[in-house]
């Protein structure tokens, strides 16, 4: 009985172990399969997500940029309104004055004074002052020398105003023209 095989149904020891694992291994990887399966599709579906979410975001950054063109165009094409309907009044004044028949040179006087003083405050309003520098220093920024005479004061100096100049807040927007003073020749 000795020379008789095993029976092949059972194994030695080391070979049931092994058999045994090797089931399990296939069994883990059979069960292994479907997990990474799973996995995969639940990252293609939050890629799919994230892609979505990117599209949205993109298209409303677009919208928003398209929008902030619109806007700047439209400051840019009305960005005079405020100033035209303050200027209104100050036509309608021109326009009245020239209508009168019977005028008298003191009612005209006093018309385009009062005229004057509505287009003043129209200015004020716009922030659009002049620039009236006789006796100041001469500032080649916001004056134009017209021409230079010889005066008996300091040199360099604003001694005639041929037309006032003006500034828009702080950007000058027409120097004034002005004659300048020289030192005299002795």
């Amino acid at each position: 009985m000795a020379d008789q095989e095993p029976d092949c149904s059972q194994a030695a020891p080391g070979q049931n172990a092994a058999t045994t694992e090797g089931d399990t291994g296939a069994g883990l990887k059979a069960e292994a399969a479907p997990g990474l399966e799973e996995r995969l599709r639940q990252a293609e579906q939050k890629a799919q997500e994230h892609l979505e979410s990117w599209l949205r975001a993109k298209a409303e950054t677009e919208n928003l940029r398209k929008r902030a063109q619109a806007d700047i165009a439209g400051a840019h094409k009305y960005a005079v309104e405020n100033l035209a309907e303050a200027l209104l009044p100050v036509r309608d004044s021109l326009e009245a004055a020239l209508v009168i028949e019977n005028v008298t040179l003191e009612s005209l006087k006093s018309g385009v004074e009062l005229t004057l003083r509505q287009l003043s405050t129209v200015f004020e309003k716009a922030n659009l002052r002049e620039i009236n520098p006789v006796g100041e220093k001469f500032d080649p920024h916001r004056h134009q020398a017209m021409t230079v005479v010889p005066h008996e004061g300091e040199p360099n100096q604003v001694v005639n105003v041929m037309q006032k100049g003006y500034l828009l807040h702080e950007r000058v927007v027409r120097p004034a023209l002005v004659t300048v003073s020289k030192a005299m020749d002795a």
